[in-house]
């Protein structure tokens, strides 16, 4: 609806601001497994694969959430007549050669959320525009394009880097780089919440896809 796409929007030229706090990423996701379940269909095999070892960010909540719930309905529409989605997370060290030869992000150690699936994958042309506002391969009214440029908006407020590897009819994988969060933790503090009065008004929830819908109302 309208105020999803004022919103996606806002994101990706960064207007909205989150607020950020040292972030577990695996009780994120494995929080979010059951609701992921739902989204997708039978015919695709859903897995985890969450290194326990996993080290903390320091990014908004909310963000990273959308970030992988995007992720995640862009693979399930990858994948029409089925396949295999999987989300792993670990720790990466990226060196200087590393860096430079994929993604032109400095060396370090990073926290990485990679999502795959055996979906149609993509061209080369396809690659290029992939993150562009707008864009996308969905048939018209099938898709507003601002998904995967909402997560590169997310994604770089918060420090980050996404590489796609992707080839068509072998599926795709995104890969997402945070900084780790290491020590005490530096910059000024999120601002506390104003009270807001609770009321007892009823909220109308527009949206014509079901899964969405069923998602936001929870």
């Amino acid at each position: 609806d309208a105020t999803e796409l004022v919103r996606q929007l806002m994101t990706f030229s960064r207007i909205q601001v989150g607020e950020p706090v040292l972030l577990n990423l695996i009780k994120i996701i494995a929080g979010t497994e059951r609701m992921f379940r739902r989204l997708l269909p039978e015919s695709i095999v859903f897995t985890t694969r969450l290194d326990p070892a996993t080290g903390h960010v320091f990014a908004d909540p909310g963000q990273v959430h959308q970030v992988v719930m995007n992720l995640v309905v862009n693979a399930r529409d990858a994948m029409p007549r089925g396949g295999r989605l999987e989300i792993e997370t670990s720790n990466v060290e990226v060196d200087a050669s590393h860096a430079e030869r994929h993604l032109n992000m400095p060396p370090g150690i990073y926290v990485l959320i990679a999502v795959s699936d055996t979906g149609v994958g993509m061209d080369e042309r396809t690659k290029e525009h992939l993150f562009e506002p707008f864009f996308t391969t969905k048939p018209m009214g099938a898709g507003t394009g601002l998904g995967l440029s909402t997560v590169y908006g997310i994604v770089k407020q918060n420090g980050g880097w996404v590489w796609v590897y992707s080839e068509k009819g072998r599926g795709s994988t995104f890969k997402v780089y945070l900084p780790r969060a290491e020590g005490e933790l530096t910059g000024k503090p999120a601002s506390p919440r104003k009270a807001v009065d609770r009321g007892d008004e009823a909220i109308l929830l527009i949206e014509d896809n079901p899964d969405v819908r069923r998602f936001l109302r929870t």
